[in-house]
């Protein structure tokens, strides 16, 4: 079996991260093989052929074909996964309407070309940013298309908040469990450790013991940190993330195809789960059961954690009012 994988921004840093994993195998395993369409902007498209020059000279058994376009009729004809990573960052000046509209002009001609062109069980991780609000444009463009087939990519937000919590409790980051994402991929984004778990036991004892004061070691060190890590990287590194955005993007579609056995995170379409306006691309707690994302239904919310939520969610909300008032949903 073969599967077509639709790459956008494929000349970008991050996609140059992707597309050796993924034709290694590393997306959909040892027994997949997969056919890449790297679908880049005319600007983009000499760094995208270069980047299939070093694919084809890399010999990857799994690999049938590489094909680069700027058509996003071509790019994405047949796609069952479709990545979308090449979006419009915020420039000097740029107000957040903007930045959106400028996204909009990218997502929404994207998402009418899956809706034309890709197979009928497409699956569409968006990762630009904003990456929710970019997916809720993208969904509602994409006439026919359910936008469960649709989300956007939280897991690096997960990963750096469980990284951060077994670093505080001096554990291996894979004894760190149930630590989901609620809301905006964003500063306002809320990492929730009230169900966390630490070698299968609630992390809170074994937290305490550690930094004492719970709750102001989340609102002052914890929250913060994690949801500027990205800036941290950019300040230390001189460029933003890229090696850990990648494997993000790699855990989240192979746990969508692959089903997972516990909590993960993804923005995905509420239904009005937890509160959240139906229609948003928000954050939850989610498992992948039978090739779709299923929110975790029923969790206790405090009202520390649902003032947090709000928040985010108020933000996604205020996003999807400004690319109405543009026209653009």
């Amino acid at each position: 079996m073969t599967t077509t994988i639709t790459l956008t921004g494929a000349g970008g840093q991050i996609g140059y991260a992707l597309l050796f994993r993924i034709a290694a195998g590393d997306l959909l395993g040892p027994d997949e093989k997969v056919r890449l369409r790297l679908l880049e902007i005319p600007q983009g498209l000499g760094a995208a052929e270069g980047a299939a020059l070093e694919l084809q000279d890399g010999a990857f058994g799994l690999l049938e074909h590489v094909e680069v376009t700027d058509d996003p009729a071509v790019g994405f004809d047949g796609a069952d996964l479709a990545l979308l990573v090449g979006a419009r960052p915020r420039g000097p000046g740029m107000e957040r309407g903007d930045l959106l509209a400028a996204n909009a002009g990218i997502f929404g001609p994207q998402g009418a070309a899956i809706a034309a062109h890709a197979a009928e069980g497409v699956r569409v991780t968006v990762v630009g940013n904003p990456a929710n609000t970019n997916a809720l444009i993208a969904a509602a463009s994409a006439d026919g298309v359910p936008a469960e087939r649709f989300s956007a990519l939280t897991r690096l937000d997960e990963n750096r908040a469980r990284a951060q919590l077994a670093q505080t409790l001096a554990v291996p980051v894979d004894t760190i469990r149930r630590l989901p994402i609620w809301g905006n991929h964003s500063a306002t984004q809320f990492p929730d450790v009230s169900y966390a778990t630490v070698g299968g036991q609630p992390v809170d004892a074994a937290l305490e013991a550690i930094v004492g004061d719970v709750p102001t070691w989340l609102a002052e060190t914890f929250i913060p940190r994690v949801a500027k890590r990205g800036a941290e990287i950019i300040q230390v590194r001189g460029s933003s993330s890229v090696a850990s955005a990648a494997n993000a993007t790699i855990e989240h579609v192979r746990d969508w195809v692959r089903g997972t056995e516990d909590w993960t995170s993804a923005g995905v379409v509420s239904h009005g789960e937890y509160g959240v306006p139906e229609g948003l691309i928000s954050s939850f707690p989610v498992r992948s059961v039978d090739g779709g994302w299923q929110i975790v239904e029923g969790l206790e919310v405090s009202d520390w954690a649902r003032a947090r939520i709000d928040a985010s969610v108020a933000e996604l909300v205020e996003e999807r009012e400004a690319v109405r008032s543009l026209g653009l949903l």
